[in-house]
């Protein structure tokens, strides 16, 4: 079984309800997740417009960051509602519950923070259930720059406060989209684990959103882990080696570096999208084909133990460490 540490799927159920649906992840989800053997997963709340025409350009009042954060939130809690086989969770032992129960857990996480502009709003976050949260996507913001940005630019003094703010409240850092110098800033400043939950390793496809050996490593020492991302240009720069293959050899890589207890999953599986640019690698192009991915970790020789850690435990031991 797998938990999945990085899903967008609260997009697709916002376009969806939006445009007059309902019952968007049952009617449009639940059988891939189950035929993919995912178990929970985290849902971000990416309310980012992008970099191309996206549903929100018909939405009134989308010019705002704040408006489209509100917007996804209400959308997504109205489908939580229509969702009895989905437990909205913010412990490890309410995950641990909601499986034996037979429902899907999901732990829920905000993907940049533009929409903000006081730390203090985290707490209201915090009341409806938020247990992650990225400083940035893509953009540079009040506090912090994304990894398309300048690279020497650390986070802001709101973003120190936002940072402290977040451990207060026991939410996770999670500095998958974050520049260089903000990495680094976290990595001195956090007192607790620090995840990024769907970031490559930079030595196997040499981009900014993938991590250094030595960025792996200091979330190592932070007692966090890294979710392997199946997004295909985050795997490998020729289109011939992007495949659930080669993303294996990224966890492979973790795990010689990090420790296999430090490598979780985060697919960021894109799909539902409806527009070129998202698509994962070959052999796991949506969830409901994420078991070949521990298939690729089985035949580089990992071990059930090893592969369990990497699908599920890593993650759900922070969450219990932290909790």
């Amino acid at each position: 079984m797998i938990f999945d540490g990085h899903s967008d799927l609260l997009y697709d159920v916002t376009r969806r309800r939006l445009a007059g649906e309902s019952h968007v992840l049952e009617h449009h989800h639940l059988d891939r997740l189950r035929r993919g053997g995912i178990e929970g997963l985290v849902l971000a709340l990416w309310y980012g417009r992008g970099q191309g025409q996206t549903f929100w350009e018909g939405v009134p009042g989308a010019e705002s960051a704040a408006h489209r954060l509100e917007v996804m939130l209400s959308c997504a809690q109205a489908e939580f509602a229509e969702c009895p086989w989905l437990a909205i969770v913010r412990t490890a032992r309410e995950a641990e519950a909601a499986r034996a129960q037979g429902k899907l857990y999901a732990f829920l996480a905000i993907e940049g923070m533009e929409a903000l502009e006081h730390p203090e709003e985290l707490d209201r976050l915090s009341s409806l259930g938020l247990r992650l949260g990225m400083l940035t996507w893509n953009e540079e913001n009040r506090f912090a720059a994304g990894a398309s940005q300048d690279p020497a630019k650390g986070l802001t003094d709101p973003g120190r406060r936002v940072l402290r703010r977040m451990e207060d409240l026991g939410m996770l850092l999670d500095v998958s989209h974050l520049n260089s110098g903000g990495f680094w800033e976290v990595l001195r400043l956090a007192r607790g684990p620090v995840i990024a939950s769907h970031s490559n390793c930079r030595a196997l496809c040499d981009i900014p959103r993938n991590l250094t050996d030595e960025q792996l490593r200091a979330i190592r020492d932070s007692g966090g882990a890294v979710g392997v991302n199946a997004y295909n240009n985050f795997v490998h720069e020729d289109p011939e080696r992007q495949t659930a293959e080669t993303l294996a050899l990224h966890a492979a890589h973790m795990a010689e570096v990090m420790g296999v207890e430090h490598v979780a999953c985060g697919f960021d599986f894109c799909e539902f999208m409806g527009s070129p640019g998202n698509e994962a690698v070959r052999g796991l192009e949506d969830c409901g084909r994420a078991g070949a991915f521990l298939d690729c970790l089985e035949r580089l020789g990992m071990s059930p133990a090893e592969r369990a850690m990497i699908s599920r435990e890593n993650l759900l031991r922070i969450f219990r460490e932290t909790q």
